[in-house]
């Protein structure tokens, strides 16, 4: 009898989680797997979304008891008709947060994260000595590069002041292709679609093939149930690994299932690379 899903061997593989990390989201109720012929576990594709959701957290330093607490939470804030594979989760420094169609809210407390665009004035970063203190001073002189790293840098310790740099280097240099997607991911993080996908047209009619405007233009159509168009772009955007694991959710949704193999293969043999 053929065997659909996936064994707690092949999630393990895949996503590099440890079985046993697995297991206690199947005991928390995060998954629910079927049960195979001998009672093992035969984890759906939709499961395999949501486990790598946790491995990204724990990626970003959050510790497993914490991401599925976390994911628990966010889980029985949600309406009935929206589930955890559905919402993006991530993490803002020590905070993990959650964009729910156009609302931004901290997967703890469930408070809303307001004004997260707000921009305040441009300034130079400097860390001072171990309490790590941020002085701010504001700039005249950079050119578009400089701006285009400042944001960089600005990502890691304000992101909201980061917008306004990725700007201000378009302004200097509108050729700098990078500095739209970096701008339009931040948009498309707050939920401002609209802006994201301009900013990423922009840097594809600069540069038909970079690969992130590709697959970041891609995330935007997927998350508006366009996915044909989606689709489209992340079979363009062939060096992003996480462009091959959206193809395969997609190829798996229209009953594909050799299609979505075939492109989780290609997503675990990236990431080991």
């Amino acid at each position: 009898m053929h065997m659909t899903g996936y064994s707690t061997s092949e999630v393990s593989d895949l996503l590099g989680l440890k079985p046993h990390q697995i297991r206690r989201c199947v005991r928390n109720a995060l998954v629910t797997p079927d049960r195979g012929q001998r009672g093992e576990f035969r984890f759906a594709f939709q499961d395999v979304v949501l486990l790598r959701t946790v491995k990204q957290l724990i990626d970003s330093r959050v510790s497993s008891r914490r991401a599925a607490r976390c994911l628990q939470k966010v889980r029985d804030r949600l309406p009935e008709s929206r589930t955890l594979s559905g919402v993006r989760i991530f993490t803002v420094g020590n905070c993990v947060l959650v964009s729910e169609e156009n609302r931004l809210w901290e997967a703890e407390s469930g408070q809303a994260c307001l004004d997260f665009q707000r921009i305040g004035p441009v300034c130079e970063i400097a860390e001072l000595e171990s309490e790590a203190l941020i002085v701010l001073r504001e700039i005249d002189s950079l050119d578009s590069d400089a701006w285009y790293n400042l944001g960089l840098d600005l990502e890691e310790v304000d992101a909201a002041r980061a917008p306004e740099a990725y700007a201000r280097a378009i302004e200097l240099n509108p050729r700098n292709t990078d500095a739209y997607v970096n701008l339009g991911r931040l948009q498309q993080l707050s939920g401002d679609l609209a802006a994201a996908k301009r900013n990423y047209q922009v840097a594809l009619e600069q540069n038909p093939g970079h690969q992130l405007a590709l697959y970041n233009l891609g995330t935007i159509f997927d998350e508006l149930d366009e996915l044909d168009l989606a689709l489209d772009l992340y079979r363009r955007a062939t060096a992003v690994p996480d462009a091959h694991f959206n193809l395969a959710r997609i190829c798996e949704l229209r009953g594909d299932e050799l299609s979505a193999r075939r492109h989780l293969r290609e997503y675990r043999r990236m990431l080991s690379i």
